[in-house]
């Protein structure tokens, strides 16, 4: 829920299905949800998603009694299997002093999180890391590389409290061979995780059931809680703005799922369904509350630009509960 902080900012509005609006977290909460995942970008250019920023949003988090999952990016933008950027203030830096960067910023975005009162339960070292992090320094061609910077990344988790968990993270649930290749090769070069966080979008990685396959294959092979760390599903194909959608015909979608409220809501359904009955401990929705709101953009360096993902939201374009929130419901 990463975007929903200046989405507030900007005036946002959030209803129940019968048109009360409500606070969005109060709302998402009473529907079921019980944790809630934000992201940390170093030096973002609109100034949200730091350090200070996500302190301040994990304290409301925390006040309505829900668990926190932070998501470090290691980057000042978007970090996933195309984009793994180093922040602007590293680039240069030799890879002893990325070792040094990723234990300091790991260590101070946990230690702020602690002083405010808003210690988080899990924190995810990296998002999205198919190809390594802090590319090309930390590339899976150089797993010595890569499992060092994992490794500050994980010890500096552990020394800001030994109680919270750490998530290794990457994309592509329904590809067992990749998803075994990069954890057996974390694993031989002696990194630590605690929980292991697979990405899973029904359009782009495979059927459910290779899903399901993956998350018993990799519980049973490494012993550690699963976790859908990201999944989502449009409602509708239609455009909220002039920002044309990531999700935007049928072609792109399995046939058992129309882009419609009911469609959202049976393939997430599913997705909870199949990665339960494979192991999976719990299942993040990325992102329910990213409504079309001017200033709250694709874009972080672009205030104007529009939104790729409001079709995918867990409220409708007029800012109303949709069914699939529902879903989470016991």
């Amino acid at each position: 829920m990463s975007s929903l902080q200046r989405a507030l900012d900007l005036d946002a509005k959030y209803y129940y299905e019968d048109g009360t609006q409500g606070d969005p977290l109060q709302i998402l909460n009473e529907h079921g949800v019980n944790y809630i995942r934000l992201r940390v970008w170093v030096n973002p250019a609109h100034g949200y998603n730091n350090k200070a920023k996500v302190a301040l949003f994990a304290q409301m988090v925390k006040a309505k009694g829900m668990k926190l999952l932070i998501d470090i990016h290691y980057s000042d933008t978007w970090a996933d299997p195309e984009h793994q950027i180093k922040p602007a203030a590293w680039v240069g830096h030799s890879f002893d002093q990325l070792l040094v960067d990723i234990y300091d910023h790991t260590y101070a975005v946990c230690s702020s999180l602690k002083a405010a009162g808003a210690m988080p339960n899990m924190v995810q070292i990296g998002n999205e890391i198919n190809p390594g992090m802090l590319l090309p320094d930390g590339s899976t061609s150089n797993w010595h590389n890569l499992s060092s910077l994992l490794k500050q990344g994980y010890n500096a988790v552990k020394a800001c409290s030994p109680s919270i968990q750490v998530m290794l993270h990457i994309a592509n649930a329904g590809d067992i061979t990749g998803a075994r290749l990069w954890f057996d090769s974390a694993k031989s070069h002696g990194v630590q995780w605690d929980v292991t966080g697979l990405s899973y979008y029904s359009y782009w990685h495979g059927t459910i059931f290779d899903m399901k396959k993956t998350v018993e294959n990799m519980k049973a092979r490494y012993g550690k809680p699963i976790v859908i760390a990201e999944t989502a599903y449009p409602f509708t194909l239609l455009e909220n703005d002039n920002e044309k959608n990531s999700i935007n015909s049928s072609s792109q979608l399995p046939p058992d799922y129309p882009a419609t409220p009911a469609g959202q809501a049976s393939n997430l359904r599913a997705v909870m369904n199949a990665a339960c009955m494979g192991g999976a401990i719990g299942l993040f929705y990325w992102e329910p509350t990213w409504t079309v709101v001017e200033g709250n953009g694709w874009n972080p360096a672009n205030p104007a630009s529009g939104n790729q993902w409001e079709n995918q939201a867990l409220f409708d374009f007029g800012g109303k509960a949709l069914p699939a929130m529902s879903e989470f419901k016991p």
